[in-house]
């Protein structure tokens, strides 16, 4: 397929909603018009007057490859992105091997090649010893560098002061952090443990890996980034406390930025009752005070991306008591329409929520060429039908897993199409491309 030609979208793009049309030639945006011709060769797809957007950028999701792909693998989990509108994907490096010097990164990258429907990037693992590979990481190859400031999966937590000191002076990439405070978690889970047992209820998993932990963890990672000068990123935030750390307004010149995810902004600790340890995730989902202050937060600007932190797992690891059942949950199939529905609720606009979950993700890892659609940047896009719902008990799950806390949720919109690298992965609630993702590339 030589040619695309996209008609009577609108098109939700840097701060604006317009009508028209475009064309997409050869993977990238060749023209954006209020009205094209179709030309031989050109398939055209009638947008019908739904929201025409740059593709989801999601900088934060466990795919398990290499060595955990029991669970879902590279394949399978990016078809669940775009299926889910998101185009372009960041890898974590909590797999086996860890992805922790620039052979693993590179063998991980090769991997990828060929396997995936969403463009593929991939963050470097920080450690208490790998400071000479953070230093001397491939700028063109790693997305950033990720810092579990608190234990959650995997066996890489960064908890020597003195590693963490020199991870923040002298790492060339923007500085990803998981924050929580472990020996706190380690506290309370004992306390736990010695009120309920083995019996520990699923209510008092936001009561172990408390607001306390976490807002001392992003407290000593901002200190540590202003102190050295760092780019930092804190990823999902959940606590109001945590808010009055990031300045309010654009993403700009920030050097320290947040993040919030879809399972922080949708759930709160109500929901435990009832889905349990399906929702259970690590920084765990708090009260309905703390999402209504995330909410603001992303309205004010504070929360400068949007992620999903898709974890997937199987189901017979999510079920059984809480010390075993796992933390993390698959989210990337719903998390673009979730963000529609909660944009409904008027308190984030359309072109708040492209900003958060395409431009500014590209700009803040520095991202060739994609994030926005502009004329000569490659076409990653998505359709989404506001006109139809997503039942989610009426439709497959694509992640290897095969649940979704989503289940029951009734979606006011749906995907109609995703194009990834100017390919059509995703239409009509069917796969079309399983292979149309290309490596990420980085502006540095």
């Amino acid at each position: 397929m030589d040619q695309l030609l996209i008609k009577n979208a609108r098109i939700v793009n840097e701060g604006t909603i317009h009508s028209g049309d475009v064309r997409v030639v050869n993977g990238r945006i060749e023209a954006i018009a209020s009205e094209l011709e179709a030309h031989s060769r050109t398939h055209v797809i009638e947008a019908n007057e739904n929201y025409l957007m740059p593709g989801m950028i999601d900088d934060q999701v466990h795919f398990r490859t290499p060595g955990l792909c029991h669970k879902g693998d590279l394949a399978t989990e990016s078809r669940a992105a775009v299926a889910g509108g998101v185009t372009s994907f960041m890898d974590m490096p909590n797999v086996k091997p860890p992805t922790t010097d620039n052979n693993t990164l590179h063998a991980k990258i090769a991997e990828a090649e060929g396997r995936c429907a969403a463009n593929f990037g991939f963050h470097l693992g920080a450690t208490n010893d790998n400071i000479e590979a953070i230093k001397s990481v491939d700028h063109k190859a790693a997305a950033g560098i990720k810092v579990f400031m608190g234990a959650s999966t995997g066996r890489m937590l960064v908890d020597d002061d003195d590693a963490l000191e020199a991870i923040f002076e002298h790492a060339p990439l923007t500085v990803l952090t998981h924050c929580e405070d472990t020996p706190m978690i380690e506290a309370a889970m004992a306390r736990a443990q010695a009120q309920y047992g083995d019996d520990i209820p699923m209510a008092m998993h936001p009561l172990i890996r408390s607001r306390e932990a976490c807002l001392a963890s992003s407290r000593k990672a901002v200190d540590l980034a202003h102190r050295h000068g760092t780019q930092l990123h804190i990823l999902h935030l959940t606590t109001e406390e945590e808010m009055v750390l990031f300045d309010a307004g654009p993403m700009g010149d920030k050097s320290i930025t947040a993040e919030a995810c879809i399972h922080h902004l949708w759930f709160s600790d109500a929901d435990y009752e009832r889905l349990g340890t399906r929702i259970k995730c690590n920084p765990a989902i708090k009260t309905g005070a703390d999402r209504d202050a995330i909410r603001r937060a992303v309205a004010e600007d504070r929360i400068d991306i949007l992620a999903t932190d898709h974890a997937p797992h199987l189901i017979h690891e999510k079920d059984g008591p809480y010390g075993q059942a796992a933390a993390g949950m698959p989210l990337a199939q719903h998390v673009l329409i979730a963000l529609v529905d909660l944009a409904g609720a008027s308190w984030i606009s359309l072109p708040q929520l492209v900003r958060k979950t395409a431009h500014n993700v590209a700009d803040r890892f520095q991202v060739a060429e994609r994030g926005y659609i502009r004329e000569g940047y490659w076409a990653d896009l998505v359709i989404v039908d506001s006109t139809r719902r997503t039942v989610v008990d009426e439709e497959p799950i694509h992640a290897h897993c095969g649940w979704t806390p989503f289940t029951g949720q009734s979606f006011n919109a749906r995907i109609q199409t995703t194009i990834v690298s100017g390919q059509i992965a995703y239409a009509n609630d069917t796969m079309q491309s399983l292979h149309a993702g290309q490596p990420l590339t980085y502006a540095r």
